[in-house]
């Protein structure tokens, strides 16, 4: 039965996630085209989004990223590996699609081809030194997320949290640090994929504290994570491709190349050819 509840939801939702036709507009800023022939299984895909609720995570985060899903590859590598899901059996009739796994507001975890975000300005952020077996294991654990539900509430959970502690009203105070029974069923993107690399004790942004024994990291609680937690972080590799790159436009013709005829065999072994000189005697 169709609730009160479920309607006031679904309308938020609709209204949190439309875009302006301005934004949609906008020209992107990505080379989407050597983004995908550059990207590499257990890539992290950052995403400006242009609908309202990435305007509230970009006041919240004050970062331009609000979204962040994991690059899986194809189907026919996930298969080889051994880690495609039943629940993916569809998509073996377009088994070299480009594949993301994401989690939206309103749609909950679900995979999606890398070509949804073609106009939209992306960054990649890529693990270092990270194994295969590793890469494998992120990836397979971001799998059992499938159908999980949106955490709303962790969104603004986190949008209280960000606030002057003091300043907010006890009962108002955020719930980041509480367990529900019941909740491990809801996720956000950036959440989830922290959740996946820290299975295989990959860092992002731990706390790291001096004690007496050395260096100690400790794990950061997942809800805490946000989009730009893997741009800032230091052991993620930031690669761009700027829709126009200033290295792609003829750099070559800015060599310092012999203007005077010179040919050489090896290095103190050049002579102008005799054809040249005679060619510019007459």
């Amino acid at each position: 039965m169709f609730s009160l509840g479920q309607w006031i939801n679904n309308q938020l939702t609709e209204w949190l996630t439309h875009e302006s036709t301005i934004a949609k507009n906008t020209p992107p800023l990505t080379n989407f085209e050597r983004l995908c022939d550059e990207i590499r299984p257990g890539d992290i895909i950052l995403i400006e989004g242009r609908s309202r609720a990435s305007n509230i995570i970009k006041q919240i985060t004050q970062s331009s990223w609000t979204h962040s899903a994991l690059y899986l590859g194809n189907y026919h590598q996930l298969n080889v590996a051994g880690i495609a899901p039943d629940s993916m059996a569809h998509y073996a009739s377009t088994p070299h699609t480009d594949l993301l796994i994401e989690a939206l507001l309103g749609q909950g975890t679900i995979i999606t081809p890398l070509s949804k975000y073609r106009n939209e300005h992306i960054r990649i952020c890529r693990p270092r030194s990270l194994t295969i077996n590793d890469r494998n294991k992120v990836i397979q654990h971001t799998l059992t997320k499938l159908g999980h539900k949106y955490d709303v509430r962790q969104l603004f959970d986190l949008a209280r949290f960000l606030l002057p502690y003091s300043l907010i009203p006890r009962r108002w105070r955020s719930s980041l640090f509480n367990y529900h029974a019941g909740e491990s069923t809801r996720t956000i993107c950036s959440s989830m994929l922290a959740e996946a690399f820290m299975a295989v004790r990959y860092p992002i942004l731990p706390v790291v504290e001096q004690t007496d024994e050395g260096v100690r990291f400790y794990k950061r609680n997942l809800k805490l994570f946000t989009p730009k937690d893997f741009d800032y972080s230091p052991y993620f590799d930031i690669i761009k491709y700027p829709f126009v790159g200033l290295d792609e436009v003829a750099a070559y013709r800015s060599l310092p190349w012999d203007e005077d005829g010179y040919v050489c065999n090896e290095q103190g072994d050049c002579t102008i050819p005799i054809a040249n000189v005679e060619s510019e005697s007459a």
